[in-house]
């Protein structure tokens, strides 16, 4: 399963996620950051994020990380 979201504070958010603390993701560990996308303000940010929580999108991920996936599986 794959984990959409945004911080201002990636590190901070990570340690978050590693440590259980985040209730979306504290029932699906161990996990591992596959990809990373940066904006330059918090509203490019927040609708890149909206964006990346759509059918549309989650399929276009999935192509785009379909090697990395299989690959992972192996």
């Amino acid at each position: 399963k794959l984990y959409i979201g945004y911080t201002e504070n990636l590190k901070r958010r990570l340690e978050e996620h590693k440590r259980g603390y985040n209730f979306s993701t504290k029932f699906r560990m161990p996990f591992k950051t596959i990809y990373l996308e940066g904006c330059l303000n918090q509203e490019d940010a927040r609708q890149r994020e909206r964006y990346l929580k759509t059918t549309a999108s989650r399929r276009f991920l999935a192509k785009r990380l379909r090697n990395y996936k299989s690959s992972y599986l192996i």
